[in-house]
């Protein structure tokens, strides 16, 4: 892990669900709605090439099961590699939007700052 990945975990290990957010331009955006850290390890998300198709309905409701986090692949493997936030917002149709971990500036007094404004802000499918 590089010294900024560590810089980060750290950070968004101070992150609390239910905690407010706010833009750059300190426009409130919302609240932390999940925290996942980040893993370096982590492997895009694909579907099974090989599964079976006698697969029992268990397994096929949760393979279709919508995972988190919910948008295109090449983005949610950048999320799951880096660490994110999930913000429940009113600024998007879908209610929700995705904070890559280096986006957080800070937390402070319940609060979290990002280094970009809103808009910048991937939202969930």
């Amino acid at each position: 892990m590089s010294q900024q990945d560590t810089e980060q975990q750290a950070t968004i290990s101070r992150v609390t669900t239910g905690m407010r957010v706010v833009d750059s331009t300190g426009a409130d955006v919302g609240t932390v709605d999940l925290v996942q850290r980040g893993d370096p390890n982590a492997v895009t998300v694909q579907g099974t090439p090989n599964a079976d198709p006698g697969s029992s309905l268990d397994e096929l409701i949760e393979s279709t099961a919508v995972e988190e986090p919910d948008v295109p692949a090449d983005l949610a493997a950048r999320l799951l590699h880096s660490g994110y936030l999930k913000v429940s917002t009113e600024l998007v149709p879908t209610g929700a939007v995705y904070v890559l971990a280096d986006r957080i500036a800070a937390v402070a007094d319940g609060e979290l700052r990002l280094t970009v404004p809103a808009a910048d802000l991937p939202s969930e499918e």
